[in-house]
């Protein structure tokens, strides 16, 4: 333990360590970034501005487009800065503060996501009290435990990972600080709590995955049951992206955490990292706007197209 050095910063793991390539990357995650703002911020203000979309659904939708902002702007900003710079550090505070709004923002999303399929549940199969449960105060109490859920999740994540001590080395095999590549620079011995945290985390959402689909199932079958094909066709296109964009996110995400750490870097770690991390904020306001004819046309009034 005397020749062991405590990490104070990390060394995250570059795309390459070519120039060239490296404005690649920075040119490419530059146009990534953009367009998950722009179709983020233009959800969110065709919801916000338009008042025939002031209800649960959209109420929640606008609070995913936040998130999922938010989640984006937590890593790709910090990777393409370090390809500008041809530099790979970041700070012991920095990785701390990543892994936080990181963990906070994904908690939020899934929690956000399960709310929408309770929503989509209440106004498919109980369409008669869909009103009254989902009345303004509910979504209000829905959309903040999403939110403190998901800061929950973090705190829990950040106070078992960083109590740990690193002196494995300070290279995290990712472009961005993860927590089962930090746990590969552990000499703690308390590195299984945080082993059983992820168990843990990996079972709650699982949970939350199962009652998605309980839901949907409850769902399609009142789909079927409906006697006119617009009926049915309206009822799907506003489940069918919702449960796309959860697929998206439960699949690329436990991928990353289920498959096992490599104790090499690997080009399969960074095309990971970058389905669930970057991947689901770009795709969510385009699955989102390609089959709901409501955003659509809410978009087109706001941007002014026909």
């Amino acid at each position: 333990m005397s020749n062991q050095t405590i990490a104070t910063k990390f060394l995250l793991l570059g795309f390459s360590d070519f120039q060239e390539l490296q404005i690649l990357h920075f040119v490419v995650f530059l146009v990534i970034y953009l367009a998950a703002l722009m179709g983020n911020l233009l959800i969110f203000m065709a919801i916000a501005f338009n008042h025939h979309l002031h209800i649960p659904m959209y109420f929640f939708l606008m609070n995913l487009s936040i998130v999922d902002f938010g989640s984006i702007s937590v890593i790709v900003p910090k990777s393409m800065a370090n390809s500008l710079m041809n530099i790979m550090s970041i700070s012991y505070a920095g990785c701390v503060a990543q892994v936080f709004f990181l963990l906070f923002l994904v908690g939020a999303d899934f929690s956000l996501l399960t709310v929408m399929a309770y929503d989509r549940y209440v106004a498919i199969c109980q369409p008669l009290r869909y009103e009254t449960i989902m009345n303004s105060r509910a979504c209000v109490l829905l959309a903040a435990g999403a939110w403190i859920s998901g800061i929950l999740y973090s705190v829990l994540h950040i106070g078992n990972t960083f109590a740990l001590t690193f002196c494995g080395g300070n290279m995290v095999d990712q472009f961005f600080c993860e927590i089962p590549q930090l746990l590969k620079l552990t000499c703690s011995d308390s590195y299984l709590s945080e082993v059983g945290v992820l168990v843990f985390s990996v079972c709650l959402v699982l949970g939350c995955f199962v009652f998605i689909i309980l839901s949907y199932v409850q769902i399609f079958k009142s789909v079927l049951r409906i006697p006119s094909e617009q009926g049915r066709h309206k009822a799907l296109s506003t489940c069918l992206p919702h449960l796309t964009v959860v697929s998206l996110f439960v699949s690329t995400g436990a991928f990353s955490y289920l498959k096992p750490t490599s104790s090499s870097p690997s080009a399969l770690d960074l095309v990971v990292g970058i389905l669930y991390s970057v991947l689901p904020p770009v795709m969510n306001p385009v699955i989102y706007s390609m089959r709901n004819k409501e955003i659509k046309a809410a978009l087109r009034r706001l941007t002014g197209c026909r």
